[in-house]
């Protein structure tokens, strides 16, 4: 699993943008850049729903005030399921990212398997990335939200 201090896993991941399908690479979103990624299971799930993307969404301008420069919400699902979330759920300042194969979050240690429920999935999870380094790292024991949240964020900024 990735720990602070180590470099993001190259990966490609998609996402809708003004209505285009874009293919941004890790280096794209992350290089020479603060941002706070933060990932979830599933979109549109009770959690995510109620609880961590809406958090987010919340202290988006308290988080970048704080010199960030993008929050990024991740999640197992593809590019259109991502930006209907986002839309829904009032996100316009967090970049709504698809990792549709789970190649990052394998490669960065951060997923697991639902079987039934929906396959390969991530993990939750939330860090601080400083051009593509993980500074912090607040992962989630399955099941609970207690450190990935907005609010924890923030404080540790």
């Amino acid at each position: 699993m990735i720990e602070v201090g180590a470099s993001l896993p190259d990966a490609t991941f998609s996402m809708i943008d003004n209505g285009d399908m874009k293919n941004p690479s890790t280096q794209d979103l992350f290089a020479g850049k603060k941002v706070v990624l933060f990932a979830v299971p599933g979109a549109f799930t009770p959690t995510c729903s109620e609880a961590h993307l809406p958090g987010y969404v919340a202290l988006a301008d308290k988080i970048k005030a704080k010199g960030v420069d993008d929050i990024i919400c991740l999640s197992v699902n593809d590019a259109f399921v991502m930006h209907a979330w986002g839309k829904a759920s009032n996100a316009e300042h967090i970049t709504m990212v698809a990792d549709g194969d789970a190649s990052f979050s394998k490669a960065a240690g951060l997923s697991m398997e639902t079987d039934g429920f929906g396959g390969t999935r991530s993990v939750r999870y939330s860090m601080l990335v400083d051009d593509g380094v993980v500074k912090a790292l607040y992962l989630e024991d399955g099941g609970k939200f207690e450190v990935s949240d907005a609010e924890t964020m923030l404080n540790a900024l």
